[in-house]
């Protein structure tokens, strides 16, 4: 199909994407990577009287620190991001999901802050953000704000920004020593959307867990946090036996939509048994696993549901 008409502007700095924002007076659409709007508009699901194309503009691309957080331009591509240095060694679960996003195309133009701002519950690099207790900061007419990551995703394909701001960056705080991350996730193909996503940070202490951070991809109209389970691991022992027991309160709390594929008990059965795979390469108890794209991840652990 043919998109509907729409006026086009290309800024080349900060200062002139958040003019062109606030011009379009509420019906202006920030334009990113392009690899979720540009089919939107060419399906006629979306429309927009302005796109704002901020692939030009330098303030919004790169990763830098401060002296606890990591902060990664909303422009930093998925195949920047992955080979970043800095996002290596401070945010490592960061790293590995993007190389699970599509193929090397999507991965070449999809960007960070487009994938967010999009706020697809499917999305892997969401529940990544959710997961690290991410900020999103945010720039109109008004200047700057932070959002937090758990205020920032507020429904389908809706997120906490209004219509004149441009999501500028992403905060991560830096994890020091003891904590492992891990992702695992479940789709039918790599041209499919992901059926359920799991993202993993966990802090040994002593032995034990001390601290656990769990999202969700694709449990509910946004990405979630498993904050049953988290509470479950939280002064747990680091054993699989102890592991196993509090993966099977990770769907608690969840929504799942519907899908023909999927169902809702499907897919928590799969939240249940990729949290505990997630958590255990977390806390150096397994292996770590790549991503499971066909076939059923149900085998290993048929009696885990």
């Amino acid at each position: 199909m043919i998109p509907a008409p729409f006026d086009y502007t290309r800024p080349a700095r900060l200062g002139e994407a958040v003019r062109a924002l606030a011009a379009g007076g509420g019906e202006a659409t920030v334009l990113a990577g392009g690899q979720s709007l540009l089919p939107m508009l060419r399906r006629r699901l979306t429309s927009s009287s302005l796109l704002v194309d901020v692939g030009r503009v330098p303030e919004l691309r790169g990763v830098r620190e401060t002296a606890g957080a990591l902060v990664v331009g909303a422009m930093s591509t998925l195949h920047d991001i992955h080979h970043d240095p800095l996002v290596l060694r401070h945010a490592p679960l960061l790293a590995t999901t993007t190389a699970m996003v599509g193929d090397p195309a999507v991965r070449h133009r999809g960007t960070l802050g487009g994938a967010v701002a999009h706020a697809d519950q499917a999305g892997d690099l969401n529940a990544v953000v959710l997961a690290l207790d991410g900020e999103l900061v945010a720039e109109g007419p008004r200047g700057r704000r932070t959002i937090p990551a758990v205020e920032f995703f507020v429904d389908h394909l809706t997120t906490a920004l209004e219509p004149d701001e441009l999501l500028v960056e992403i905060r991560l705080p830096k994890l020091g020593e003891g904590w492992g991350f891990h992702y695992e996730k479940f789709q039918f193909s790599a041209q499919t959307p992901t059926t359920v996503g799991v993202a993993v940070a966990v802090r040994r202490e002593n032995g034990g867990v001390a601290e656990a951070r769990i999202g969700l991809a694709n449990m509910g109209g946004t990405p979630l946090r498993a904050s049953v389970a988290e509470a479950a691991l939280a002064g747990a022992d680091a054993t699989e036996a102890a592991v196993a027991r509090a993966a099977t309160t990770a769907a608690e709390g969840t929504s799942p939509g519907p899908d023909p594929g999927a169902p809702p008990g499907y897919r928590a059965h799969l939240t249940r048994v990729l949290t505990r795979r997630a958590v255990l390469a977390a806390a150096g108890l397994r292996q770590r696993r790549t991503s499971l794209r066909t076939g059923s991840p149900l085998a290993e652990e048929e009696g885990q549901g």
